[in-house]
């Protein structure tokens, strides 16, 4: 897997960008999911028709009972209920195939993207098949009911104009069936561009697998300003304004020295300023990533769209289950890690800059023995010793549930208080990265997700 941490320590020696200010002054921790979870975990995916058919006849049952425990009400912009932060999760692994996730989906295919996966046989029905099982109306409901607020939905800009490119279109249509549904249960949504022209990352969650041909390609930064545009103009109107939060102008962006820096930077830039000519609801938060440079990097150009209303936004993404330096620490590391993130990952309201975690994991390489002492790794061979990355959460003991939830409760308090909210990834996914997993075992809830066993872990978060 890549690591980021020799082009932070270039950059963050160098002076940059569009503005010509110093790079942040330390180096983010940064990681990302990987496609090297174990195959112990199952996943719902490319299901049968029957299994299709069985399950969404289930779901005006399953989300008739959940209305009568949930307050509906119009509304006609989004805004969070008593100044509550964002509380959300990721729909990963639906509208963008992610195979590490939608291993049933590709089986048989050796497709290690969708780029790839949209060229092999019955692609199309299959992807109907995936689409409509995936994430439905009864998934709305429950995030509802476990006290969320915002979603945060992935696309690919294929969804948009899949021109002179092999992916199937048809993703769009789902996606307004998502912004109905989160409607209805007065959630609003975040719609990330998960993937661009050229692939901004090289890797598949972008759809295209392989090389990143996308921060100094200008023919790949015009087209995606272009696909960027007709998501504005479709969901940046006054008509989605009590759904749409926001959209996202990318996710997790390369950048591998000064000169791509500063493209990716100028071309947020340009592209802010190219949506705001078809955007008609003035409350609709526009998100960058931060391209893993750090959170001070990106001030200057929050601060000339801030002034006036904080609606510039800056996405980073928080994991500690990727390598680095998180790899050999024990949890109570994790979570010193965590308590020093507002110093770390986070910005004084003066900087003008909101920040939202956009993705984060509950997931470490953790095991417990059976006296409870947590160490660092995936494997262990004492009796009564488990991993949390080699067994699903349904048969974690509760010394490592403890241990798991701890983490959680640090993570989810200091990002309320210091940053504009966060979405867990994801969902849907396996082991510790489906939220439903995490309720089922005891991680979070069990009813709701800002009930804490483990308060205020870092002694300046409330």
């Amino acid at each position: 897997m890549f690591s980021f941490t020799p082009l932070l320590s270039l950059l963050a020696s160098s002076t940059l960008l569009v503005q010509g200010l110093p790079m942040s002054d330390h180096t983010a921790p940064i990681s990302r999911r990987g496609s090297e979870t174990p195959e112990v975990f199952s996943r719902r995916g490319s299901e049968t028709p029957e299994i299709i058919s069985r399950r969404n006849s289930e779901t005006t049952e399953i989300v008739s009972r959940r209305n009568s425990d949930i307050a509906l009400e119009t509304r006609d912009s989004c805004d969070t209920a008593d100044g509550d932060p964002i509380r959300g999760v990721n729909i990963g692994g639906w509208l963008v195939v992610e195979p590490w996730m939608n291993w049933e989906l590709v089986e048989g295919t050796n497709a290690p993207d969708q780029w790839t996966f949209d060229q092999t046989d019955g692609a199309e029905s299959k992807l109907q098949s995936h689409w409509a099982s995936w994430f439905n109306e009864a998934d709305m409901a429950q995030i509802a009911a476990w006290g969320l607020n915002t979603v945060r939905i992935p696309i690919g800009f294929w969804a948009f104009n899949n021109t002179g490119s092999p992916y199937i279109s048809g993703a769009d249509a789902y996606l307004e069936r998502a912004l109905g549904w989160a409607r209805k249960y007065n959630i609003q949504a975040l719609i990330c561009m998960h993937g661009l022209p050229g692939s901004q990352n090289g890797f598949d969650n972008s759809g295209h697998k392989g090389n990143a041909d996308w921060a100094e390609n200008q023919d790949n930064l015009l087209a995606s300003t272009a696909v960027l545009e007709t998501m504005a103009a479709k969901y940046g109107t006054s008509s989605w304004s009590d759904v749409v939060w926001g959209l996202e102008l990318v996710n997790e962006p390369i950048v591998w020295d000064e000169t791509s820096a500063r493209s990716a930077q100028s071309w947020a830039v340009d592209t802010v300023k190219a949506m705001r000519t078809h955007i008609t609801n003035p409350d609709l938060k526009l998100v960058m990533h931060d391209a893993f440079m750090g959170a001070k990097a990106w001030v200057p150009i929050a601060q000339q769209y801030n002034a006036v209303a904080e609606n510039f936004v800056l996405d980073v993404h928080l994991y500690q289950n990727q390598g680095g330096d998180t790899s050999g620490m024990t949890q109570d590391q994790h979570i010193a890690t965590v308590c020093n993130y507002p110093s770390t990952q986070f910005l004084p309201d003066s900087d003008q800059t909101p920040v939202l975690v956009g993705e984060f994991s509950d997931q470490t390489n953790i095991c417990v023995d059976a006296a409870g002492v947590v160490t660092a790794g995936s494997s262990c061979s004492t009796d009564g010793c488990q991993c949390s990355a080699q067994l699903d959460p349904s048969q974690w003991n509760s010394n490592l549930v403890a241990a798991t939830r701890k983490f959680m409760e640090a993570q989810l308090d200091v990002f309320e208080e210091y940053s504009t909210g966060w979405f867990l990834w994801s969902y849907t996914g396996p082991g510790a990265w489906g939220l439903d997993n995490l309720f089922k075992a005891g991680v979070v809830g069990p009813d709701h997700i800002t009930q804490r066993q483990y308060p205020a872990q870092c002694s300046s978060s409330s």
